[in-house]
């Protein structure tokens, strides 16, 4: 479970990137963050997972803040950032080691996990090449298998989906439901809407720095008229 409250990220001194932001993903959700570029989806996600402080407000993980208990509170989730170019020097298989020691995953736990996430991401050959080989696709992969070594009951997805393949788009989105079906919390900024409505339980929409939405899907059509491309456009100012 993640809950913000009260949240502001002000940069410069001057700029409200999140605007006194109040959201709450319950177990067993999936929630869709959206929003324009530059809307703060990335700022939020990145303010969750301490990487940012927020200016103002509280954010618990799991019950854990992650300001005041910030290790207990990074035990909670993995985070899959935007970008997955990073530790491009080393291999894939040592990358994904170095994630599993961080978070004290027994060497038995943690070859089964790689070998059932390579099989299913269709990354087995590649584990002994560095990352810097890899196509874009393909760290986005071991970004993702990182994230989830440790088996986290929180999932922080930035764009998940972006340059991923088909397959393991779809295998990814199975994934997430499982998760969430098993009582875990997923929570995906995205900007293809048609995913959001197949997959997601509720949907959160932001627009420069405030929460204009925040309910189910049904709940989102019944207040407005459209499809739901008219209804993001309009509520994010893209559409009179």
């Amino acid at each position: 479970m993640i809950t913000i409250r009260n949240v502001t990220k002000i940069y410069g001194g001057t700029k409200k990137a999140v605007d006194n932001l109040n959201l709450t993903i319950e177990d067993g959700q999936i929630l869709a963050y959206i929003g324009p570029n530059g809307a703060g989806k990335s700022t939020t996600l990145k303010m969750m997972t301490g990487i940012i402080s927020a200016t103002e407000g509280v954010i618990t993980i799991n019950g854990f803040d992650i300001a005041k208990e910030p290790l207990e509170a990074k035990k909670q989730f993995g985070f899959v950032p935007d970008n997955p170019d990073m530790f491009l020097r080393l291999k894939g298989i040592e990358y994904l080691n170095f994630m599993a020691d961080i978070y004290d995953v027994p060497e038995n736990i943690r070859n089964e996990r790689i070998n059932k996430y390579a099989e299913k991401f269709e990354m087995t050959p590649a584990l002994g090449d560095k990352i810097l080989s890899y196509s874009h696709g393909m760290r986005q992969k071991i970004v993702l298998m990182g994230a989830l070594v440790h088996n986290p009951s929180v999932w922080i997805l930035d764009e998940p989906l972006t340059g991923l393949d088909p397959k393991s788009s779809y295998a990814l989105k199975e994934m997430m439901k499982e998760h969430a079906a098993a009582g875990n919390t997923v929570i995906f900024s995205t900007h293809v809407l048609e995913v959001a409505e197949k997959l997601c339980d509720k949907v959160a929409i932001i627009n420069q720095g405030a929460l204009v939405f925040n309910g189910s899907l049904e709940e989102l059509k019944q207040s407005n008229e459209g499809s739901l491309e008219e209804i993001f456009l309009r509520l994010t100012g893209g559409m009179d």
